[in-house]
C-alpha cells in the first residue's frame, strides 16, 4: 500500500489523538504529572501482559527505568517473568559497536542469558532466531530519536514482520520521542529507495514514538501480515515537549547520540553524510558541527545568509 504525502504526515496527528489503529498512543497522566515509559506501567501492572510468556527482549542501554536499572536485570530478577532471551540492534545489546556494526551473539554475562544478534537479519531469518530462542512474546524496548533512517525503528518493523512468521506476539514499551510529537517534517520516503534506514514511506522527522510506529506499521503497512500486537504507551508525555522535559534518564542509543541535543540535529545534519563534509562523527559534538578540510569562514557566513531556522 502506497500512501500519499497527506496521509503519512496525517498519521503522526491520528495516532497522538488515538488512531483507529487498535490502541492509545499515550497514556493518562500520573497523579504526580511525572511522565511514565511503557516498561514503568508494565510493571506497575505486576506484569500481567507477560504472564505465561516465554519472553524475549530486543532492547539496548536505553531500556532503563528512572532509577536507571536495565530492564533485562529487573525482569531476569522478578520470578513472575519467564525471560529466556535477549536481542541486539544495530550497535548491539550493550552499545559497544559503531555505526553499521553489532555485537556477536553469546551469553550476557550479568545474567547469563543467550544475547542474539538480529542486525542485517529480516523475514524468514529473523524468524528463525525468535523460534530458535524459544519465546512466545517479542518484546521492544529501544529510546528512539524521531527520524526515520535512525535504524531502530526499522529493528522494530523487521522483528514484527518476522515475529508474525514465526507466531510470536509482540509488545512494544513506548516511550517519548525526544524531539517532540506535534508534527512531521521532510520527504517522506520513496518506496524505490527503501532500505534497512527506511522501510515504508514515513516523514523524515515522523513526530511519532516508536509505539505510535508500531501501530502505523501493523495497521497499514503490514494488513495481514502483522503480528498479535500490543502497545504499552508511555504516560504524561506532552506532545509538544522535548526529551529534557520529561525528567526521564538519557542513556546514547548509540555512540554517536550522547545527548538529547544531538537528536534535535540530527534530522538535518545527518543528511551531510551524503556529501564531502564530516558531520561530527568522534567528536563530543556529533552532528551539532558540520565541515571538512578546506571549509572555511565564507562557508559560514553563506550557510547563515539563507537565514534557515534553528
Amino acid at each position: 500500500m502506497t500512501l500519499s504525502r497527506r496521509g503519512v504526515l496525517g498519521m503522526a496527528g491520528a495516532l497522538g489523538a488515538l488512531g483507529a489503529l487498535g490502541g492509545a498512543a499515550a497514556g493518562p497522566a500520573a497523579a504526580d504529572g511525572r511522565v511514565r515509559t511503557g516498561f514503568e506501567r508494565l510493571a506497575a501492572d505486576g506484569y500481567a501482559e507477560l504472564a505465561g510468556q516465554r519472553v524475549g527482549v530486543v532492547t539496548n542501554p536505553t531500556g532503563i527505568t528512572a532509577d536507571a536499572r536495565h530492564l533485562v536485570d529487573v525482569l531476569h530478577a522478578d520470578e513472575r517473568v519467564d525471560l529466556v532471551a535477549v536481542f541486539g540492534p544495530e550497535h548491539g545489546f550493550r552499545g559497544t559497536a559503531q555505526a553499521g556494526g553489532s555485537e556477536a551473539a553469546g551469553r550476557d554475562p550479568a545474567t547469563g542469558l543467550p544475547v542474539y544478534d538480529t542486525y542485517g537479519r529480516s523475514g524468514q531469518q529473523l524468524a528463525d532466531v525468535f523460534t530458535a530462542a524459544g519465546v512466545d512474546t517479542v518484546v521492544f524496548d529501544i529510546q528512539d530519536v524521531g527520524a526515520r533512517f535512525y535504524t531502530y525503528i526499522w529493528t522494530l518493523y523487521d522483528c514484527m514482520r518476522a515475529a508474525a512468521l514465526a507466531r510470536k506476539a509482540v509488545v512494544v514499551l513506548d516511550r517519548p520521542n525526544p524531539v517532540g510529537g506535534r508534527r512531521a517534517a521532510g520527504p517522506v520516503l520513496e518506496r524505490a529507495y527503501a532500505s534497512f534506514v527506511g522501510r515504508e514511506p514515513v516523514a523524515l522527522a515522523h513526530g511519532m514514538t516508536a509505539g505510535e510506529l508500531a501501530l502505523l506499521f501493523n495497521g497499514e503497512f503490514l494488513k495481514g501480515a502483522g503480528p498479535r500486537l500490543r502497545v504499552v504507551p508511555v504516560s504524561g508525555w506532552r506532545r509538544g515537549s522535548f526529551f529534557g522535559e520529561t525528567g526521564l534518564p538519557w542513556l546514547p542509543p548509540s555512540p554517536n547520540m550522547p545527548t538529547p541535543d544531538t537528536a534535535l540535529a540530527y534530522a538535518g545534519t545527518c543528511l551531510f553524510e551524503g556529501t564531502n563534509l564530516s558531520e561530527g562523527r568522534g567528536t563530543t559534538t556529533p552532528f551539532e558541527v558540520v565541515g571538512a578540510e578546506g571549509v572555511d569562514r565564507r562557508w559560514a557566513e553563506a550557510a547563515n545568509a539563507l537565514g534557515l531556522p534553528g
